[in-house]
């Protein structure tokens, strides 16, 4: 399937209510695999890398990421974060997971810009379609991917797709645990964003306020 064909299913099967966004994880990943859509990139938001190793919650992204990846769902990744609460740039730490678990590093992407979770999305959008991926989807943990639900289905004329990790899929997979040398992730003159802005910065950080938006009518990205 080409990519504005698949494009255009994918935005056809959430308008006729096929696939939705709403569902729970289970059932968005059961309707990708039974409409047999795949995406041209999947978006990976980032966590800090701290104590030398990953934690729970990256663990897991990076995990269902080469799941997705591994069973064909998406072509390639796209990994999200810049060095924002420890000097490792997010996005980089993941790649280098990624690369251990055996995806290949030509088929992994890197948005280093984002601060905040909208920011993630927004970034990486930009990044699709710098590299005319025509259908994305954020994969995310389940408490993130609603969160970041209502900023999804509003701003970005191409549907963003939402396929939250899946439990008893990562836990086949939770006995790994890959040994990198984060060194060339490691960003230089780091400052914290905790020594940068308040607290109530940075949840309107979270909110978006902090994106761009002039150059784009209405507030909305334009189509992949």
């Amino acid at each position: 399937m080409n990519k504005i064909l698949a494009a255009l299913t994918i935005s056809i099967l959430l308008m006729t209510g096929c696939i939705s966004v709403s569902k729970g994880p289970h059932k968005a990943y059961n309707e990708v695999v039974k409409h047999d859509v795949t995406f041209d990139a999947i978006i990976v938001p980032g966590i800090p890398f701290e104590n030398g190793r990953w934690d729970t919650v990256m663990k897991a992204r990076v995990l269902w990421a080469y799941i997705l990846y591994k069973n064909g769902i998406t072509r390639n990744i796209i990994f999200s974060g810049n060095a924002v609460y420890s000097p490792y740039n997010e996005a980089k730490v993941m790649g280098l997971y990624a690369q251990k678990l055996g995806v290949p590093a030509k088929h992994i992407f890197y948005e280093t810009r984002a601060r905040h979770s909208t920011e993630n999305v927004f970034y990486s959008y930009l990044v699709a379609k710098e590299n005319n991926f025509k259908v994305v989807a954020l994969a995310t943990d389940p408490f993130q991917s609603a969160l970041l639900r209502s900023f999804t289905r509003t701003r970005f004329g191409t549907p963003v797709y939402h396929l939250p990790f899946v439990m008893d899929s990562l836990r086949k997979y939770e006995h790994i645990e890959p040994v990198i040398n984060p060194e060339s992730a490691k960003t230089d003159g780091f400052t914290s964003i905790t020594s940068e802005e308040s607290r109530l910065k940075r949840l309107f950080g979270t909110l978006g306020r902090d994106i761009e938006w002039k150059e784009f009518d209405g507030r909305v990205l334009p189509p992949l």
